[in-house]
Formats: C-alpha cells, structure tokens, sequence
C-alpha cells in the first residue's frame, strides 16, 4: 500500500483504508457506477463514501489475456462544476494519473463516440487566466487511440465508432444553438470540457467515450432510463480493456 494517498480527505473525498487506482472510471449516474463495479470488477470495496458519491475500487480480469488490474470508478455528477471537483481532487490529491469519462449521449442510438476534443458554452475555463483567448480542451491522444482500438474490436454489428469533437454544454434545454451538424460537433454531454482542462492543468490524462442514447433533431428515438442503465455493455467493456495498457 501507498501510504502516501492514505487518510486523505478533501470535502468530497476521503481515503482511510487504501489510495485510488491509477485509473478512475468515471460515469456521471453513481448508480452507474454502481452497476459497473458489481458487474464487471471482483473484489470490489468502497474506498470513499461521501456527500452520496461512492467510489468503488476492485480488479477488472481481462478475457483475452491472463492479467487483471485494479480499478476505481466513481460517479462525477451533473455537469462541470461537479466534474471539475472531482477530477481536480482525484489529480492532485489522491495519485490519480488518469479518468476515463462514460457516458451515454447523442449519431444512430448505439452508436460509440469517442471525444477528441470538447467545445463548450461555459466559462469555467475562465478561472484558468484565459481571458482574451480561446482554450481548446483535448483528450489525450493515448487515450483516444486506446479506446478506439478496443471499441472497434469489440462493437456489435449495428455500432459505428467515431473519433472527433463534442460539446460540454452548462444547458441541458437549450432555447437557441449553433449548428452543431454543421460543425462537426458529435454529440453533447455537459463534463468533459472541465475534465481535460483539469488534467491539463495537473499534467494528466484524461478521456470521453459516449454511448448514443437520444437524438437531439427525433425525440421519439431514444434509449429508455432502463436501457441507459443496463445496455452499454460496448461502451464499459472497452474502457474497461484500454486500461490495460497503461
């Protein structure tokens, strides 16, 4: 045990009994999170246990190899704010080296999107001293290419995976948009621009691999609340076998 990363506590998170994994999986749903632990890592033990946001630690044994690693996963809550709490925390505080971002969001439902990088309407970035510029937060390329890798080998036939950029909105009903289509922007969730910012920052490594679950322009076509909790197998399976490589 590290006993560096023991007895640590922030207002979010505390550590008594064993430091973080080097990865954290990272869902916004903590019954998500839940649902990953339970059903993909043995072993599992709860690390932190605070304001609600459990943090799950067990070993995820790898089917094609003979080798299994640690893992934690944790939910980020709602929104950037909330993300940028925890990934700030888990990056300078708790030895955190790198957090992989699942989410479900809007392509065909089913569809893998992998986030290069992550516009945004927000101005979080505005604590950073960006005044007068426009930062671009990416995800890191190892990661990307990692979890592209293992998505593609793994994706059902009905799922096409994507590589490019999203849009981390401060708005879940918005009254008036750009273009997104138009622009290239695959999808929208509402984190993923703090979170790279954040690694950034630290000198981290961080990812985004969405599920689509709704599309913005047909409403009648979406993933039901069941669906979204039960039916990303592709999706939690790949990260779950990039982190192998770290």
């Amino acid at each position: 045990m590290d006993s560096r990363f023991t007895n640590i506590s922030t207002p979010h998170i505390s550590v008594k009994d064993e430091p973080f994994s080097k990865t954290v999986i990272m869902p916004g749903d903590p019954k998500r999170a839940e649902r990953i632990a339970s059903n993909y890592l043995t072993d599992v033990r709860i690390i932190s246990d605070i304001r609600g946001i459990k943090a799950y630690k067990g070993f995820y044994h790898f089917a094609d190899v003979d080798k299994m690693v640690d893992v934690t996963v944790m939910a980020s809550g709602m929104g950037m704010p909330s993300i940028g709490i925890y990934s700030h925390e888990l990056f300078n505080f708790f030895g955190v080296e790198e957090i992989i971002r699942v989410v479900n969001k809007q392509l065909k439902l089913g569809d893998i999107v992998i986030a290069q990088a992550a516009s945004t309407n927000s101005s979080y970035l505005k604590q950073f001293g960006l005044d007068g510029y426009n930062y671009c937060p990416i995800s890191d390329f190892d990661v990307v290419c990692r979890l592209k890798k293992e998505s593609e080998a793994i994706a059902v036939k009905e799922q096409k995976v994507y590589v490019g950029n999203i849009l981390s909105s401060d708005t879940f009903y918005s009254f008036s948009s750009p273009d997104w289509d138009n622009l290239g922007i695959l999808g929208i969730e509402m984190e993923s621009a703090a979170l790279f910012t954040e690694a950034a920052v630290a000198g981290k490594k961080a990812g985004c691999i969405c599920t689509v679950s709704d599309l913005t322009f047909d409403n009648t076509k979406q993933l039901t609340a069941e669906e979204r909790q039960n039916n990303l197998n592709t999706m939690i399976l790949a990260t779950l076998n990039a982190v192998k490589t770290i």
